[in-house]
């Protein structure tokens, strides 16, 4: 019994990361690099923003990567729409995309997203830059 009350710390002490993507190969590689993090992380994916916003509803989200281009709208526009939410505001949000534009990183920009990435040069230093707080070391 004592073990699984502690299992059960260990999880709500655990931050959680909403990866937002819907190809199956892109969560896969972004659920590895989360899993490599120094963060321990609970990992929970969402294909669809509608299928995001109804795993954020479960529990607190403590990072989100967000794809841009999904079956149901653009992720620049849903990072819009938290950061004019007082409940989600302060996520940090890593749009991870296949073909940043200009419209996109305006966007972004207005939103206040950490980082906007191609899908081929997110790797775990960004996670660690958003968490700790030294985005402008690997900006420079």
């Amino acid at each position: 019994m004592q073990s699984n009350i502690t299992q059960l710390s260990k999880y709500r002490l655990q931050q959680t990361c909403l990866i937002i993507e819907d190809s199956e190969f892109d969560r896969r590689k972004l659920t590895r690099v989360m899993n490599k993090s120094r963060h321990p992380f609970h990992i929970e994916v969402a294909a669809t923003l509608k299928s995001a916003r109804r795993a954020m509803e479960k529990g607190p989200v403590s990072l989100i990567l967000l794809d841009n281009n999904l079956p149901d709208g653009l992720g620049a526009d849903f990072a819009l729409e938290l950061a004019h939410d007082p409940n989600f505001a302060e996520i940090p949000v890593i749009i991870v995309s296949d073909w940043p534009s200009p419209f996109m990183w305006e966007k972004a920009s207005t939103a206040g997203v950490a980082y906007v990435l191609s899908k081929t040069e997110f790797d775990g230093r960004y996670v660690h830059a958003v968490l700790e707080g030294k985005k402008e070391k690997l900006l420079n």
